[in-house]
């Protein structure tokens, strides 16, 4: 079974899917963290991050791999703590906005994500990555909520500068951060994260009786 989750940067994807598969006992997928270990690859290798056949060649040699654990590996180097610093956060953007980029990281996502039963985070994973899944979520919330979770995850970044990178973040996503037609929309501005995994959980037992 596939759980694809979507929504914008602080509405809780990471924190739920997570957690959601931790219950479950599924695979999870962070496909944020695939762009962040690529961008953090193209700047060791000092590739100019505005060409995208470069990028994207970059991606194709070198395919991101997560261990049992949730570590994250780009050319046989562990970056899971190295993606989270603030310089890689404000070249992602750059990275991802390529198509030919998009275009290897799905081709990618999806090897990874018929692996098994896995639950996948992004934000056009239930309507590009794996629009077959079983379950489709969108999680949203209210944008001051939004920024200050990030907020709390990132205490490096000030809050105007977080600010800003929330709404550009979602002034680039705008045209693929759309849920599918499908999803179930979740708004969690009001909602704790073992809220929204319980009702997630309800959904897909409920699926899975009327599948059986």
């Amino acid at each position: 079974m596939i759980v694809a989750i979507d929504g914008p940067a602080g509405a809780g994807k990471s924190t739920v899917a997570r957690k959601l598969a931790e219950r479950l006992g599924f695979s999870y997928l962070d496909t944020g963290a695939m762009y962040r270990a690529l961008t953090w690859l193209a700047m060791r290798e000092a590739l100019p991050l505005a060409e995208g056949d470069a990028i994207g060649e970059l991606a194709r040699r070198h395919p991101v791999v997560f261990d049992e654990a949730g570590r994250v590996f780009i050319d046989n180097c562990d970056v899971s703590s190295a993606i989270r610093q603030s310089r890689i956060d404000r070249m992602v953007p750059v990275v991802a906005r390529h198509h030919e980029v998009r275009e290897v990281m799905r081709e990618r996502q999806r090897e990874l994500g018929h692996q098994g039963n896995v639950v996948i985070e992004g934000r056009d994973i239930g309507t590009v990555v794996a629009p077959d899944a079983e379950v489709k979520i969108y999680l949203h919330a209210d944008p001051g909520i939004r920024a200050a979770r990030r907020q709390a995850e990132r205490p490096d970044i000030g809050p105007d500068a977080l600010a800003t990178d929330l709404r550009t973040r979602d002034a680039s996503d705008r045209v693929r951060m759309q849920p599918a037609e499908d999803a179930e929309l979740i708004d969690t501005t009001d909602l704790e994260v073992d809220d929204v995994v319980s009702r997630i959980e309800e959904l897909i037992r409920t699926r899975s009786l009327a599948k059986s």
